[in-house]
C-alpha cells in the first residue's frame, strides 16, 4: 500500500475541491442560450436577450409591484385540510404538508396591501409552485379575503393569476370556489373598485373559467400560456392541427380575448396608470 497516493493525496484533492452549486446557470428555453442566474433574477427572471419571461415566486412578485418593496401581508382564513379524506397514490394531507413545506406558504395564495407608485391597492399572488397554483378551499378563501380587504380598504384589486385548474383532491368543492369567486368580483364592481388580472404562465382550468376572466381589464406576460384546457388536449379532441402560437398571450390579445401584452418590467407602472384613470386619480406630476 502505498500511503502517499492512497492516503495522503485523496485528503489534498478533497480539501481544496470546490462545490457548484447546481442552479449556476438557466437555460433559456427559447434559445438554449445560458445565462447566470444572479443576472436573470435582477432583471425580474427575464432571460436577457430573448425576453423570456419566466415564473416569479409570489414573494417576488410582491418585491415588484409595491413601493420599497414594503407591504403588510394580509392574513389568510383557514379551511378544513382534507374535507373529503382523498387518497390516491399518497395521502392529500401528506401532499399539502410537503407543497407547504417546498413553496414556504399556506396555500396557493400570497395577498399583500401597500402602495404602488403611491396610489394604495391591494395584489393577490397566486404561486405555481404550491400544487401548480391549484384553486381549492384555501385558495378560494384566499381570494375572497383579498377581495374583502380591498373593499375595506377602498383600493384596486390586483391578480397575478398562476394555475393548472381546480384541485381534484377537494372535488366538488373545488368547484365550488368558480362561483364564490365570481360573487367576490361582483361586490367590487358594485362598488366601483377597479378588479385587474395579470395572466401569467400557465393560467388554465377552473381559474380562467371563473376569476381570471371576470377583470375590468385584462394583462398578459409576454408567451403566457392561457386557456381553459390544453392545446394537446384540444388537438385530440376535434383532430385538427391548431394555429401558430395559439393559446398564447399575444395570439389571446390579437383575438379580443386580452386587452393588453405588458413586458414584466413594464407591469408596475401600466398597472398604476390604469389604476388612476378607473378611479379619475391625476398622475404623480400633476398631484405633486
Amino acid at each position: 500500500m502505498n500511503w502517499i497516493s492512497d492516503g495522503v493525496l485523496p485528503k489534498i484533492k478533497t480539501l481544496f475541491k470546490r462545490e457548484a452549486p447546481d442552479n449556476l446557470w438557466i437555460k433559456c428555453p427559447d434559445s438554449g442560450q445560458l445565462v447566470f442566474q444572479k443576472d436573470v433574477e435582477a432583471n425580474l427572471w427575464v432571460i436577457p436577450g430573448s425576453n423570456h419571461h419566466l415564473r416569479m415566486k409570489s414573494l417576488d412578485r410582491l418585491r415588484m409591484m409595491f413601493d420599497e418593496a414594503k407591504w403588510l401581508d394580509v392574513a389568510l382564513p383557514e379551511v378544513a385540510a382534507d374535507p373529503l379524506r382523498f387518497r390516491d397514490e399518497k395521502r392529500y394531507v401528506d401532499r399539502l404538508r410537503d407543497a407547504k413545506a417546498k413553496a414556504g406558504m399556506q396555500d396557493a395564495f400570497r395577498i399583500g396591501f401597500g402602495r404602488v407608485e403611491g396610489m394604495p391597492m391591494t395584489i393577490a399572488v397566486q404561486d405555481f409552485d404550491f400544487m401548480g397554483g391549484s384553486l381549492g378551499m384555501a385558495a378560494g378563501e384566499a381570494f375572497i379575503k383579498g377581495a374583502e380587504t380591498a373593499l375595506e380598504k377602498r383600493t384596486p384589486y390586483v391578480v397575478f393569476a398562476a394555475s393548472g385548474g381546480a384541485r381534484m383532491q377537494e372535488g366538488i368543492l373545488s368547484l365550488m370556489q368558480l362561483p364564490r369567486t365570481t360573487v367576490a368580483t361582483r361586490r367590487l364592481r358594485q362598488e366601483g373598485l377597479p378588479y385587474f388580472v395579470v395572466l401569467t404562465n400557465p393560467t388554465t382550468g377552473g381559474v380562467t373559467a371563473s376569476y381570471a376572466m371576470l377583470g375590468d381589464v385584462h394583462i398578459a406576460e409576454p408567451g403566457a400560456l392561457i386557456g381553459f384546457a390544453g392545446p394537446r388536449v384540444i388537438e385530440q379532441t376535434i383532430r385538427e392541427k391548431l394555429p401558430e402560437g395559439f393559446q398564447r398571450a399575444e395570439y389571446l390579445k390579437d383575438h379580443g380575448m386580452v386587452d393588453m401584452v405588458v413586458h414584466r418590467h413594464e407591469l408596475k407602472a401600466t398597472v398604476a396608470r390604469l389604476a388612476r384613470l378607473l378611479l379619475k386619480q391625476p398622475a404623480p406630476q400633476a398631484a405633486a
